[in-house]
């Protein structure tokens, strides 16, 4: 299984970009987002990537975090979406906002993405509500970058990081410690998922302590 790659960009397009690694080269599909993000061509790059392997085919898909990555994986679990409707979910929403949907029922928001109708954003949303909650939980584990890889040639040195390569912004792992706080409360995975995914999109740059006062006072019983 190629779990990483690591090279430099020879071709890159809104949809897959062609890594040179050691002299062999790999397409790897992407969302436009992470493309986006790319550094220019003959520059340093690294991804995650998860292989698609069937009678006929081997596809690379890469992800600029683990947390994407295992969201690309859950939803490639829902029948109907296949890689490149996981691409383009998650182009469209990003890791944060496609958990954040999913906990808070916003199918409209999933189905904002190319290609994804009405019914089939209702089956993501209403397939992954159990299930998101673990994988929001990993957020503070798993939104790790995929780092900018050293590579030896007598090139110049590359530029300095792109946004896919820069440290991740704080509020995954904020939402991730609040959503396993109130779980260790003993609330329910997908109604505390809701509550700090309601409190992140009224304050997305909020800490964690501030996050769990916000979720536990819509947790509270309405008198």
């Amino acid at each position: 299984m190629i779990g990483r790659i690591a090279g430099v960009i020879l071709h890159r397009a809104p949809d897959h970009v062609l890594i040179d690694v050691r002299g062999v080269g790999y397409i790897v599909h992407i969302s436009e987002r992470t493309a986006a993000n790319l550094p220019p061509v003959g520059q340093a790059t690294a991804l995650y990537t998860d292989l698609l392997v069937r009678e006929d085919l081997l596809q690379l898909f890469g992800f600029p975090s683990l947390l994407e990555k295992e969201w690309h994986k859950l939803l490639t679990s829902v029948q109907g979406i296949g890689a490149k409707a996981s691409l383009a979910i998650l182009g469209t929403l990003g890791a944060e906002g496609l958990g954040r949907s999913i906990a808070l029922g916003d199918w409209s928001a999933v189905r904002k993405a190319p290609g994804v109708g009405p019914k089939l954003a209702q089956r993501v949303v209403l397939e992954l509500k159990d299930k998101a909650p673990s994988v929001m939980a990993m957020g503070g584990a798993l939104t790790v970058d995929a780092g900018t890889p050293v590579i030896e040639t007598e090139a110049p040195a590359p530029a300095a990081p792109s946004p896919a390569a820069a440290a991740p912004p704080p509020s995954a792992a904020a939402q991730s410690e609040a959503l396993s706080a109130l779980t260790n409360l003993g609330y329910n995975p997908s109604e505390a998922a809701q509550a700090v995914a309601q409190a992140a999109g009224a304050d997305p740059a909020a800490a964690t302590p501030a996050l769990i006062r916000a979720a536990l006072r819509s947790l509270a019983p309405k008198e």
